[in-house]
């Protein structure tokens, strides 16, 4: 299948979602890859994670070009080798995303719904959260907030945040697509971030960008800026 949607979020931010359908040698034959990415590779044992690497690479390459190159700080979070975008990154099931920016901060998570979220939502939620109580919405409802959570995470980029005592999903209600906000408060961050989330099939996807001005952008400062990947 490929790039599913290629979205220019603002002049400085794009958005894009691979559907793994291809095998291991269709994917090899669509990418790229320098010394670092095949030593990275080559340790992976099972089909499912090779695949997810090339489809990650191969999205990168449909997004920014064939030359751009995914490398990893010793936490193993990524950035591009260049330095000139923020990006973060998110895969599950059969789906790959990243979302990248020349000047936003940026953050990104998907999910397959799966799982019986509902018997682990106590471990996320607060009680400041509210979730709909229909059936028909409230799988989905709950991974908007756990990809939501996920998402700010990854942009904040700080050890320790808690899901449930740290970050807030600002009460909404639950649409097939939409804007909501989340609040972070830890002992270094006090911030409300605006969120967008979207359904494609079985899956939930949540992003999240910030412009922070001159005082963070890419090329400067240390790797660890980026995003964690998943």
């Amino acid at each position: 299948m490929g790039c599913i949607t290629k979205h220019y979020l603002n002049e400085s931010t794009i958005l894009g979602v691979w559907k793994i359908e291809e095998d291991i040698k269709t994917l090899l034959g669509m990418v790229e890859m320098d010394d670092e990415d095949r030593n990275k590779y080559r340790v992976f044992k099972s089909t499912s994670r090779k695949l997810e690497f090339l489809s990650v690479r191969a999205l990168l390459a449909e997004l920014l070009g064939k030359g751009s190159r995914i490398v990893y700080n010793k936490n193993n979070k990524p950035f591009l080798k260049d330095g000139s975008r923020f990006i973060s990154i998110s895969h599950s099931h059969k789906l790959t995303a990243i979302i990248c920016s020349t000047d936003e901060k940026v953050g990104i998570d998907l999910e397959y719904m799966s799982a019986n979220i509902g018997a682990i939502a106590f471990k996320f939620l607060n009680r400041r959260e509210k979730v709909t109580k229909t059936p028909d919405n409230r799988k989905y409802h709950l991974y908007i907030h756990w990809c939501a959570k996920e998402s700010l995470y990854k942009i904040c980029d700080k050890e320790g945040i808690s899901f449930r005592n740290n970050i807030t999903i600002h009460p909404f209600e639950v649409q097939e697509s939409g804007e909501i906000k989340g609040d972070v408060h830890t002992n270094k961050i006090n911030e409300t971030f605006d969120l967008y989330y979207s359904r494609y099939d079985n899956y939930a996807i949540v992003w999240t960008k910030k412009n922070y001005g001159n005082n963070l952008f890419p090329g400067k400062g240390q790797p660890g800026i980026a995003p964690r990947s998943r």
